[in-house]
This record gives C-alpha cells, structure tokens and sequence, in this order.
C-alpha cells in the first residue's frame, strides 16, 4: 500500500482520497477506521469495580460459563459485550479471532508452536497457552503470511 501525504494551505478540510482497483477487506477496514470519531473504550468489571481497559493492555479475551472476560498483565475483567461486539470494536491489526471462544492480541504473542498436527499452540507474553481451533488455523497462517 502507497501512502501520499500533500500539504495545501488552502485547504479549510481534510481530504482523503483512496484509489484502488477493488474493494478489498483491507480497503473497507481502512475506511472504517477513518470514518470512526473516537476511539473505542472498553470497560471491563472486577465485582463493583468499573475500569476503562486499554486496547494495548489486553492479552487475550474469552468466554467461560456464558460469561465475556478480558485478560491483562494486571488482572481478569469481566465485559459486558459479545466476542462479535468486539471483534467490531477491537483493532483489526492486533487482534485475531483463534476460536469461536477466544481472540487474542497478536502484541502479546511470544511465540506460536506449529508442530501440533491440525492445531496451532500460542504462547503468550504472561505465560498462557492457548490453542487455535482447527477452525481458524487457516485465516491465523493468513494473518501471519505462512
């Protein structure tokens, strides 16, 4: 992807132009992400206590017991929104759906181990292993350009 920046003093608004052959998921992502006014704050719950979580902070997101929670290096957060509510909230550079139960931060990936047959094991900075779902092995090794 190219990327032209000019400068006009005359300009009164920002313009943004994209020229492009097709609509790709990339384009439509970029629109999206141009077209949001704010960035999208998460809040996550620890019994009555309410804290605004930061994308960049959070490990890995799950489901358990019908129950949405949020890891960081700080502790478990209890959301109040659907994996697909989030999936549309979260960036879609760092974050990866690996399951129907899970999506993970890709900042937070120390290493990921393809020697299980049909799986993928992940390896995150804090010390969790997760698994990629066979499901999703595919779009995980498209996101990673194997």
């Amino acid at each position: 992807m190219q990327i032209e920046i000019k400068i006009d003093d005359s300009c009164k608004e920002t313009k943004v132009i994209v020229v492009t052959d097709k609509i790709t998921d990339e384009i439509n992502a970029l629109v999206k992400k141009l077209a949001e006014d704010t960035t999208q704050f998460l809040a996550g719950f620890q019994g009555d206590t309410l804290k605004i979580l930061d994308q960049q902070e959070i490990l890995r997101i799950y489901t358990a017991n019908g129950k949405v929670f949020a890891v960081t290096d700080c502790g478990e957060y209890q959301l109040r929104l659907r994996l697909y509510e989030l999936e549309e909230r979260l960036d879609r550079i760092s974050f990866v759906r690996i399951s129907n139960s899970e999506i993970i931060n890709l900042k937070k990936v120390k290493k990921f181990d393809l020697n299980y047959t049909g799986t993928i094991c992940v390896f995150l900075t804090n010390g969790t292993v997760t698994y990629v779902s066979r499901r999703y092995v595919s779009k995980i090794k498209q996101v990673l350009g194997i």
